[in-house]
């Protein structure tokens, strides 16, 4: 391995890069534990992938936005590190696949020289902040949302509060009320309002996917945007703290709401407001009140010889900003999945006729914004040549899908497969729907919702399916009725049938001829409604039975083999057992990085680094006990519990007393300085204690 010491200009950046480095040796030598590594490697976005010996790298693109240096910079890394590929998430983020572990320092490094970071983009850290792909420029928005993802995203980088929760978090930003980000299934969304001239947000709290999905609370119909990063913070510590760890499925922040209630859980949120950094934070939005910049060349006229294609492109993909004269255009990404080629191609189109500046949408395609309204044929023209000008953007046609067993270690079943033929069956057959915004299709792999399809109006989820025989094929379940309302409000789907996979298109068909048939003038969901679960169950019984199965329904989509049920051990931020040592160390480490804060004079962040050595070395020990423990708080309360009347531990105050004074203090130079020598004091105590408890084990 090399080194990238005198490579990146930001010290802080160097330092992760060079600390994933070493402990990547460090783990090929032995001398790391697994599960230790695994944390470290996923807060970074080296995520284990299905394909034994590589990696899948997430670079996080906070709200998706993309200039044409960066979408440059990701295209060289592709193509030098795995195959030239990029995928969209529907979480706004980049992700390359077939990368060597030992590389990912150097692709790292190379990715930072354009302002582009993949830290935390995976693991139990706050995820990529999300926006509406048109926030700054949607006519009907009370203001521009971007500042604030954008100040939300560098906030809580590095953030010590965040680095290593029982689970992971998302937050999300809307442009409007039409709620495009989803604010109902984040464990934070924002949606902007105005009230008596003062700009500030709707909040969602807890809100979530996943197995067991739960709509968002409405923590304030209006906070002030000079409260957003202190509400964010409060939040945080609280999810940090109390949060479960131990069992993995519970440890969202919906389970902890839901244990709560919202008025507990806001009440801890109080009891935290006198640590946090700032009581108030004030939130510099000049950058994006600037003028937006004007193209660099003026773009060529070109003439159009298919008048009609044009027309139905821009009916679906053209979009009017709220700038006069500027226009948005979408691209229909299939499946989120493009070559470096066109990344390329797409750089130079906006770097020179354009804004420069493109995003990423939650339904995993791109957004081109500022473009001239004279341009728009020669960007037509030019991304025909691409294969991007297929009409329908965001439309029934365009569905999205997770990658399912393609590269993920949790996919049951084929997403993409099935997207991909689903999405041929309404292009072919129903023509209807690529002008249609009002029903949307999403697919996901297994129950984890990567794809979101528990709250789209047609949702398939894979599973496995066994015969009377106790044969296996893929399968999937057939979800209806979930979709957004607005403003904070949405609905979650009903599974009603599960199916083989190769009937899909004949689920999909049966289910939009009868809402033809039907529906009247119902729009889908009060269609669903009116009918009722048991009515579609009823007419898609049929495609359930599995004694009628052929060979062929035991070959998933886009396969040639034999379906084999093979799930992996998730990396989705799941929850870390450590050995006692590795914890010992570990805490240490975090009173290092409490000392480094305080000489950088960063006292909140020295205190908070200080505050999880205190836990950590406590878990510690108390796994030496065998004394289980499945929150930070929980870990608190049994130490005293176990050691309070241990001489060779016991403290002038209890233990709880000592670690909380974190709550009981203004983060103050004086204050960080107290608490570090108290850690100090504690684990010179821990030291001895651990060092008689081996020699009796000897």
């Amino acid at each position: 391995m090399q080194s990238f010491r005198t490579e990146i200009e930001n010290p802080v950046v160097e330092r992760d890069i060079i600390e994933l480095e070493k402990k990547i040796k460090l783990f090929k030598d032995g001398k790391v534990d697994e599960e230790r590594f695994r944390s470290l490697r996923l807060a970074r976005g080296v995520y284990g992938q299905r394909q034994e010996g590589v990696q899948m790298i997430r670079i996080k693109l906070p709200y998706g936005k993309v200039t044409s240096d960066q979408l440059l910079r990701i295209a060289d890394v592709s193509d030098e590190y795995s195959r030239g590929k990029l995928h969209i998430t529907t979480r706004q983020d980049i992700q390359i696949h077939y990368v060597s572990l030992d590389r990912t320092p150097e692709l790292w490094a190379e990715l930072e020289k354009s302002d582009v970071t993949l830290r935390e983009a995976c693991g139990n850290t706050v995820r990529n902040v999300t926006a509406s792909p048109d926030a700054g420029i949607h006519p009907d928005e009370a203001f521009d949302a971007t500042p604030y993802a954008h100040a939300t995203f560098q906030f809580f980088l590095r953030n010590p509060i965040c680095q290593e929760m029982g689970r992971k978090f998302k937050m999300s930003f809307s442009s409007t009320d039409d709620d495009s980000a989803l604010a109902f299934i984040h464990d934070l969304g924002f949606i902007p309002k105005i009230k008596d001239g003062e700009k500030g947000f709707k909040v969602m709290l807890g809100g979530g996917l996943g197995s067991q999905p739960r709509h968002a609370d409405v923590l304030t119909d209006f906070l002030p945007v000079n409260e957003l990063i202190p509400t964010i913070e409060g939040v945080l510590r609280v999810f940090d703290r109390h949060g479960e760890r131990n069992r993995r499925l519970k440890a969202r922040m919906k389970f902890l709401i839901k244990d709560l209630g919202l008025d507990g859980f806001m009440a801890l949120v109080d009891e935290e407001k006198k640590a946090l950094s700032y009581k108030t934070y004030e939130i510099d939005t000049s950058e994006y009140e600037k003028p937006i910049t004007a193209p660099v060349t003026e773009a060529p006229q070109v003439e159009i010889e298919d008048a009609k294609a044009f027309e139905a492109w821009k009916a679906t993909n053209v979009f009017q900003q709220k700038q006069d004269g500027l226009y948005a255009i979408g691209i229909k990404v299939r499946l989120g999945d493009f070559s470096t080629e066109k990344a390329r191609a797409l750089a130079g189109l906006i770097k020179k006729y354009g804004g420069d500046e493109l995003r990423l949408t939650l339904r995993q395609n791109i957004l081109l914004r500022h473009i001239p309204e004279g341009a728009i044929p020669f960007f037509y023209s030019q991304l025909a040549n691409l294969g991007f000008a297929r009409p329908g953007y965001e439309t029934t046609t365009d569905i999205t899908a997770c990658p399912g067993t393609d590269t993920c270690n949790l996919g049951i079943a084929s997403s993409t497969g099935i997207a991909d033929k689903l999405e041929d069956v309404l292009v072919e057959e129903y023509p209807e729907y690529l002008n249609n915004k009002e029903v949307t299709i999403k697919i996901s792999g297994c129950m984890n919702a990567c794809g979101q399809h528990n709250m789209a109006h047609i949702g398939f989820q894979g599973m496995s399916v066994r015969t009377p025989e106790k044969l296996v094929a893929p399968a999937l379940q057939v979800l209806l009725g979930g979709g957004v309302l607005g403003n904070g409000d949405g609905r979650f789907a009903d599974k009603v049938i599960k199916i083989p996979s190769k009937r899909g298109p004949q689920a999909l068909r049966a289910i939009l001829d009868d809402y033809k048939a039907n529906a009247g003038d119902l729009d889908f969901l009060s269609y669903y409604d009116e009918k009722g679960q048991r009515y579609f169950y009823d007419f898609l019984k049929p495609l359930s039975e599995t004694d009628n199965l052929v060979e062929s329904d035991f070959v998933d989509w886009g396969n040639d083999e034999k379906y084999i049920q093979e799930v992996g051990v998730g990396e989705c931020a799941g929850v870390v057992i450590d050995l006692v040592q590795t914890l010992l160390l570990e805490a240490k480490d975090k009173v290092g990085s409490a000392i480094e804060a305080f000489e950088e004079q960063k006292w909140a962040d020295s205190i908070y680094h200080t505050y999880a050595g205190f836990v950590n070395g406590a878990k510690a020990i108390l796994l030496s006990e065998n004394v289980k423990t499945n929150t930070q708080a929980n870990i608190i309360a049994e130490f005293d519990k176990t050691f309070g009347e241990d001489a060779a531990l016991k403290t002038e105050t209890s233990f709880a007393d000592l670690v909380y004074q974190i709550q009981n203090n203004e983060p103050t130079q004086e204050f960080a300085e107290a608490y570090l020598a108290d850690a100090n004091a504690f684990f010179t105590r821990v030291d001895a204690f651990r060092k008689k408890q081996l020699a009796d084990a000897n």
